[in-house]
């Protein structure tokens, strides 16, 4: 509840929102054209849906269609890694300042560790796509004709790949980000904690969305869309603090255990 806890989250909501855009072009031109899998570049759309519900969801499917989304080059994924990297820059700040860390790392050696969590975090994006998109495939085929059944289904496939990655991202991050070592048993019940309290925002999400796009739609218009992806980010960066905070001041030992 610091007021500091607020600019944190604030400056990596506002870093999630320029790498937002250039980490889903990488993935849907990285899954057309290396690896060639529609069922992946489906379980992408998928991901979309069920981050973002309602008007703010249909958009950036719509606007992220395969035959919007340039080639894959060197250029976007340079850009991917700076923008990428700037979320990092707050995260660290702020997981230091939970853990009672008075010095920060240099700025050469945070993107350092930001680029190989980068990649870490990508790989397993990429692997919780392509297990999704793979099965979602062969239970469409063996469906046949029962479509809601098959969509329903590929939901659940999702949740079921995407759910224990994204806990072991944030464990990755819990574990390597702050400026101290840290034992990995003491960090691992809290980003299961984590992930689930994520996955449940998802739900308040759904339950508000019109509500919220109706009040965003008033206030911000055109800006809407990428409001929402602050919004989001905002509260879901709080969650993660709150569960770096914990940690810290309710770990058993010593304090630098």
């Amino acid at each position: 509840m610091q007021t500091e806890a607020h600019v944190y989250a604030l400056a990596i909501a506002a870093s999630t929102l320029l790498a937002f855009y250039p980490f889903l072009i990488v993935m849907l031109s990285f899954t057309r054209d290396v690896l060639h899998s529609k069922p992946a570049q489906d379980a992408i759309y998928l991901a979309i849906g069920d981050f973002f519900a309602g008007e703010s969801g249909a958009f950036l499917v719509r606007n992220l269609q395969p035959y919007l989304v340039p080639k894959l080059h060197i250029t976007s994924m340079l850009l991917l890694l700076v923008t990428a990297n700037g979320i990092f820059e707050p995260l660290e700040v702020a997981l230091n300042r939970a853990w009672g860390v008075a010095e920060n790392r240099s700025y050469i050696k945070n993107q350092l560790i930001a680029l190989g969590l980068i990649f870490a975090c990508g790989l397993l994006a990429l692997l919780s796509l392509v297990l999704t998109g793979v099965n979602g495939a062969w239970m469409s085929e063996a469906l046949g004709s029962h479509q809601k059944l098959a969509q329903w289904t590929a939901q659940l496939i999702f949740k079921l790949a995407a759910l224990p990655i994204s806990m072991f991202a944030l464990f990755l991050i819990y574990w390597l980000l702050p400026n101290r070592p840290i034992q990995a048993a003491r960090v691992a019940p809290v980003a299961i904690f984590v992930g689930l309290a994520l996955e449940a925002l998802k739900y308040v999400n759904l339950l508000i969305a019109p509500l919220l796009a109706a009040k965003l739609k008033n206030e911000y218009e055109i800006f809407r869309h990428s409001v929402t992806i602050l919004l989001w980010s905002f509260i879901a960066s709080m969650i993660v603090l709150a569960g770096a905070h914990w940690t810290a001041r309710h770990g058993a030992g010593d304090p630098l255990s």
